[in-house]
């Protein structure tokens, strides 16, 4: 059971993970050893799943946003999101309600990459029987942090 101290050290772990232990314990006022000894609980059970390094895109020629709609027969759907899911580009899959659907994000190179991912790899995945794609413009918020509760 997570209680305030706790979330509130998940809200400053999302903020900057690699923040020094020392200035997590300062900021809840908890040791550093008890501080330590609640992430590492936390990490046991599975509330912490890990921690990412987040590149800029554009540095790796992957400036290129994409949201595709991957229609897919009822019998294949599942296996054709374990491929979506192997392509490099691939960000996210996610399977929508609708038409037997996924939801899949990329990011490429510019659009003629996409175009080829599209034709290359996408459509030609069994089960595959169509794509919609929308590209992004810009984008306002990019995030993988969860709101969190002030407290429980």
């Amino acid at each position: 059971m997570l209680d305030t101290v706790s979330l509130e050290i998940l809200k400053i772990l999302q903020e900057k993970a690699r923040i020094p232990n020392i200035e997590v314990s300062r900021q809840v006022g908890l040791a550093p050893s008890a501080v330590l000894e609640r992430i590492r609980k936390m990490e046991k059970q599975g509330i912490i799943d890990g921690y990412e390094v987040r590149l800029n895109p554009e540095r790796f020629h992957r400036a290129q946003v994409a949201f595709i709609h991957v229609q897919t027969t009822t019998a294949a759907s599942s296996e054709v999101g374990q491929q979506l899911a192997a392509i490099p580009e691939v960000q996210e899959v996610h399977f929508v309600t609708g038409n037997d659907c996924y939801l899949v994000k990329v990011r490429t190179n510019d659009t003629l990459s996409l175009s080829l991912l599209l034709q290359d790899r996408i459509a030609a995945i069994s089960g595959v029987i169509s794509t919609q794609t929308e590209t992004v413009l810009s984008t306002i918020k990019e995030t993988s942090r969860i709101p969190l509760p002030e407290s429980l």
